[in-house]
């Protein structure tokens, strides 16, 4: 079970990483097409594949996001819940969410898979096959549900979630 957990760990932490490196490449997008401008050149696409690599960037970084404790939750009404309640609603949410991950997951891999079927092109200056940025949206969606999977059997199974408390709610006494 220690090879699973370091196994999905590595994996959360990796989408982070790839989340940041998207995040760099929208900033050197960003400095090429202000280069372009400022030599009168034209760098087309450039926009869509900002938005492409944004896309990317936020559905990779929330798993790692919500490992680290990054996620909006609230404290305040798990902490004035006795033991038992806190560990229900903490189950409720979690499954909830975990539905509503596997959910999006399902279409999204349809919507992939038509995509790439009916060779969908963006419709920007880039002409880009559009299954591709979407699948890094897929996969960070695939890897958030398994996160949030893998929190709710821990909560199931072992009485508490992954979720290691954030540092700005540890100074605020949460």
């Amino acid at each position: 079970m220690t090879l699973v957990r370091r196994a999905l760990d590595s994996i959360y932490f990796a989408a982070g990483v790839l989340a940041a490196c998207c995040l760099i490449a929208i900033l050197g997008l960003i400095v090429i097409q202000m280069l372009a401008r400022w030599t009168g050149e034209v760098f087309p696409g450039a926009p869509e594949y900002a938005g492409y690599f944004m896309a990317a960037a936020s559905f990779l970084a929330f798993a790692n996001a919500l490992s680290r404790g990054s996620h909006i939750r609230v404290s305040i009404v798990l902490n004035a819940l006795s033991p038992r309640r806190r560990r229900f609603l903490e189950i409720w949410c979690f499954a909830i969410g975990t539905v509503t991950a596997w959910y999006f997951v399902y279409f999204a891999v349809r919507f992939v898979y038509w995509s790439w079927k009916f060779n969908d092109i963006s419709q920007g200056q880039d002409r880009t096959e559009l299954w591709i940025p979407q699948s890094f949206v897929l996969a960070g969606a695939i890897i958030f549900a398994v996160a949030l999977t893998d929190n709710l059997l821990n909560l199931i199974f072992k009485g508490e979630h992954r979720i290691s408390r954030d540092q700005i709610e540890q100074g605020l006494g949460g």
